[in-house]
């Protein structure tokens, strides 16, 4: 009998110019916790095993100034290392602004009745709307997030 593998942890990584202000904008949109690492980082400061120069504080506390995640807040996480065990988006700086069309988008459901309230809210987020869609398949509403990444709220 071919035993049936365990669900994978898994991380979407999305690239972004400004890592910390993507992960305060898809943690307050996907209503997910903000990774805390700054134990972690702390440790590897004064282990000397990190650069200061790789870090920063955001929010208070001591960060990766390149990587930050978002996790789902029911999910499992490693207290020591404050990194999320399961349902992630991981937001890495990258030089270059976004290039063109995403490949890969995120949509949000909203629920019945709810997708305006939702884009509002989206939108005191820091998203944009680029358009709304109504065909023969359902009606969403195409959105831009502060760095240019569309997504789609149905």
């Amino acid at each position: 009998m071919t035993q049936t593998p365990a669900p994978l942890h898994w991380k979407l990584v999305i690239d972004a110019r400004d890592p910390h202000a993507q992960a305060d904008f898809w943690a307050a949109a996907l209503h997910y916790t903000a990774e805390d690492n700054s134990a972690f980082v702390e440790r590897l400061l004064e282990l000397g095993a990190l650069p200061g120069a790789a870090a920063v504080h955001h929010h208070g506390r001591a960060a990766f100034r390149d990587l930050v995640a978002v996790r789902h807040p029911d999910d499992p996480f490693d207290e020591e290392r404050g990194t999320g065990l399961g349902r992630r988006l991981l937001f890495q700086r990258v030089p270059e602004g976004k290039p063109g069309k995403n490949r890969l988008h995120i949509d949000l459901h909203a629920g019945a009745g709810e997708r305006s309230r939702e884009v509002t809210r989206l939108e005191e987020l820091g998203a944009t709307v680029v358009r709304h869609v109504s065909e023969p398949a359902g009606e969403w509403t195409v959105m831009a997030d502060p760095e240019g990444n569309e997504f789609c709220v149905q």
